[in-house]
């Protein structure tokens, strides 16, 4: 939200009710009550408004333990740095306003002399960041498995033994890879194939750089936890606005010594705001829950899916490899008028695939305010 959306949604929070208890265990049901028990299909998270933001900010600022932050250092942001690091079972974490920042810091500093970086042609480094990393830092990002989620050790290989057997050698000095991939509807990358490309690219004395900003995603899906996968990279970036309903952040996590001095860099490029904390307040309600809130999700999501099923007037698949998202969709009936039907009934859907009809539906904990039966039935009537 802007600046003006957020002073005017704070002045309305002062003339309504607060989320009860919005900060601790129950934190998840409480944004259910404020939200009218809206079921959106859009979000990562809660998918929060401007004032039920502004609402819950309130409560937790006036909490007396809470500590406001400087230039994004102490306070409630150091102890969220903290926490992350732990987490992901790294030395240190700094928050990064953003999650472009929190990618290009982290190439731009892994990479070092050695200027060239291989990425996802899928991922958002590359596709969404306006080539700050060559613009701004002097990398040459090179783009592999063009129409894939996943690049495999044979395609790393290959790029590396052609870096360095050019009539001038310019050696890989860093490998980013996004996991989940967002413009490959969620999908993951194997682990297997993470553990092979990563003790490769050590051997080869590369490092390695993880844009998990959906990465808590990926334990219920792979089987392996979140610091299994942040071992296998010496920097890891995690959204803080997207599972865990921040207005806005990131956080990036390595060792100590790569943190230390990234503080000056991360001011260099205007990335200390003044004042970070209306930002982040609310993220250290949901952080410990999320997984369970998300395997929960994901129950009900199965149970909604099997119910259209039987009754026959929906189509839905998963991606392979898949993650948050499934495909759904009402053959013969026109998805524009499914949407409005779903929408008066208090379930947000996103906007359908031209050429298919079918939504991506996203799974988050807000499937859990509707029970799968009721769902189920709004989705009928919408499709009638």
């Amino acid at each position: 939200m802007d600046r003006r959306q957020f002073l005017a949604a704070g002045g309305l929070a002062a003339a309504t009710p607060v989320l009860s208890q919005a900060i601790g265990t129950g934190a998840w049901a409480d944004s259910k009550a404020a939200s009218a028990g809206h079921v959106d299909f859009t979000s990562d998270g809660l998918g929060l408004g401007p004032r039920e933001y502004a609402a819950a900010l309130r409560e937790v600022a006036a909490s007396p333990s809470f500590e406001a932050d400087y230039y994004s250092n102490g306070g409630c942001i150091t102890a969220l740095e903290q926490k992350f690091a732990q987490l992901l079972g790294k030395d240190a974490a700094m928050f990064v306003p953003t999650g472009t920042l929190a990618n290009h810091l982290a190439v731009r500093k892994l990479a070092g002399n050695d200027r060239r970086v291989l990425v996802q042609a899928e991922s958002h480094l590359y596709n969404d960041s306006g080539d700050c990393a060559g613009t701004l830092s002097g990398l040459n990002l090179v783009p592999l498995a063009p129409g894939r989620s996943t690049i495999e050790l044979d395609d790393i290989k290959r790029w590396v033994e052609r870096s360095d057997g050019g009539r001038v050698p310019t050696k890989v000095g860093a490998i980013s890879l996004e996991n989940p991939v967002r413009r490959r509807d969620h999908e993951m990358i194997g682990f297997a194939e993470l553990e092979r490309i990563c003790g490769y690219a050590r051997e080869r004395g590369i490092r390695l750089h993880l844009d998990g900003a959906r990465m808590f995603n990926l334990p219920l899906h792979s089987g392996q936890s979140v610091r299994a996968h942040a071992a296998l990279f010496d920097t890891v970036y995690v959204s803080l606005w997207k599972h865990f309903n921040g207005a806005s952040g990131a956080i990036l996590a390595g060792d100590s010594e790569f943190i230390e001095e990234l503080y000056h860099t991360r001011r260099m490029f205007g990335g200390s705001l003044p004042h970070a904390w209306p930002q982040i307040a609310l993220v250290a309600s949901y952080v410990d829950s999320y997984e369970q809130e998300y395997a929960k999700a994901w129950r009900a999501a199965d149970q909604l899916i099997a119910l259209l099923h039987s009754h026959g007037r929906y189509q839905a698949r998963k991606p392979p490899n898949g993650t948050s998202r499934f495909f759904l969709a009402a053959p013969g009936v026109a998805p524009e008028l499914v949407a409005k039907q779903a929408r008066s009934r208090g379930v947000i859907l996103p906007q359908a695939q031209h050429d298919t009809g079918m939504f991506r539906m996203q799974v988050n904990p807000t499937i859990l305010r509707t029970a799968p039966e009721t769902l189920a039935r709004i989705f009928i009537d919408s499709a009638a």
